[in-house]
């Protein structure tokens, strides 16, 4: 580490629970609303830190438009209630998106520009469907596949399983892994540390009565995980992107609506505050892939991350590999040699659901309350990025 560059710290997280996109528990709740109970809910655990000492909010989000538009992080710290002194700035890196503001947070106290900044990312897949409200490519997409966005999702998905090898009856095991890790996970506690119930209110209008019925239920878990999931149910299932291909709706990641917040402090703001780090950001690295392999991310940025950072992969204790894919999933883990048992251990986004642009600040929660909870050292959060890209990034348990 080169001469002044500060440590970063984690000092606080927390998340929503994570709701079915479309027919789900957040179906009608706005992004911006479950970012401020993301931002209010974090700052409550700390609360020697006056929200007035936040110098800058910064969210990801994937689609940031309709009612995640308008740069949602500033809307949304204000919806927290933080004085309007306090900035914000939504950034984009597809599903890297919530990760990428942590590492922002990160570099700008590493750098002694901040001492405490809020990040964080936020998704309504049910308001704003994958690849937005309107979308509008470039015609030139379709001439040039490098240019990206041409291939769908699942298409990259199958080619990963191709070239990869990656069995249908793989590809189901892992997904059928996936439920059973997550529905352990809740049923142990293990997510209460990182979660933060919230109370979801819907108005319904009532012509024959001439009034609006209010009705109210507070969410407390991931709405994703499924007791029922078995390996016939999974069999079953049709191909979903291939008219012969082997990725299917249950081992494919879940669309989804949740939001976090993760308070990234500096030392001197830990010692001036009084507060006790959960972790020390280690370091952040992004690449590029072929687009039409774009699943493939991690195995180009989880070597560069572990190289800058010095750290070996033997001592990574706890790996968030986001499960975009079972088939990009175990291509990534096979390739770059990730141990099975420390991947995932909680489940993953087949199961927990993936909120795009919030997905790598939820899964940063869950990695530095996990290690706490266990006495791991170092945790990785990863996962592959539409339009060929790939993001990881490593934290230490203090």
């Amino acid at each position: 580490m080169s001469t002044g560059v500060r440590d970063a710290y984690i000092v606080a997280a927390r998340r929503t629970p994570v709701g079915k996109a479309g027919r789900g528990i957040f179906r009608r709740t706005r992004p911006d609303d479950l970012l401020a109970h993301a931002i209010r809910s974090t700052l409550a655990d700390v609360p020697s830190v006056d929200p007035g000492a936040i110098e800058d909010v910064i969210v990801g989000c994937a689609m940031p438009e309709g009612e995640q538009g308008m740069n949602v992080a500033r809307i949304g710290l204000l919806l927290a209630g933080l004085p309007d002194r306090v900035p914000g700035v939504t950034v984009n890196r597809f599903c890297a998106s919530g990760l990428q503001s942590v590492a922002q947070a990160a570099d700008r106290i590493r750098l002694g520009d901040s001492d405490l900044i809020l990040a964080g990312g936020t998704e309504s897949m049910s308001l704003i469907p994958m690849m937005g409200a309107r979308p509008a490519f470039n015609p030139r997409i379709f001439d040039d596949a490098d240019i990206a966005i041409a291939y769908g999702m699942g298409i990259t998905a199958e080619r990963v399983a191709t070239r990869w090898e990656v069995s249908r009856e793989d590809q189901d095991a892992f997904a059928l892994e996936s439920h059973r890790r997550a529905i352990a996970a809740q049923d142990a506690g293990h997510f209460d540390a990182e979660i933060a119930p919230y109370e979801v209110i819907h108005h319904d209008p009532e012509p024959a009565a001439g009034e609006v019925r209010e009705s109210r239920f507070t969410a407390q878990a991931d709405e994703g995980p499924r007791r029922d999931t078995d390996p016939d149910k999974l069999a079953k299932l049709r191909p979903a992107f291939a008219a012969k291909g082997s990725v299917t709706a249950g081992n494919s990641s879940q669309t989804s609506d949740g939001a976090a917040a993760v308070l990234v402090a500096s030392e001197d703001a830990v010692r001036r505050h009084g507060l006790e780090p959960l972790a020390r950001f280690c370091g952040y690295s992004v690449a590029g892939v072929p687009p039409e392999i774009m699943g493939i991310g991690p195995i180009e940025a989880i070597p560069r991350v572990l190289d800058r950072t010095g750290i070996a992969l033997a001592d990574i204790d706890w790996i968030e590999l986001n499960e975009a894919f079972a088939a990009q999933s175990l291509a990534v883990m096979r390739t770059v040699g990730l141990d099975p048992a420390r991947v995932n251990p909680l489940g993953g986004a087949i199961a927990l659901g993936h909120p795009l642009g919030a997905t790598g600040a939820v899964r940063t929660a869950t990695v530095v309350h996990g290690l706490h909870r266990t006495g791991g050292r170092y945790g990785m959060v990863t996962m592959c990025v539409g339009t060929g890209m790939g993001a990881a990034g490593v934290f230490e348990r203090v």
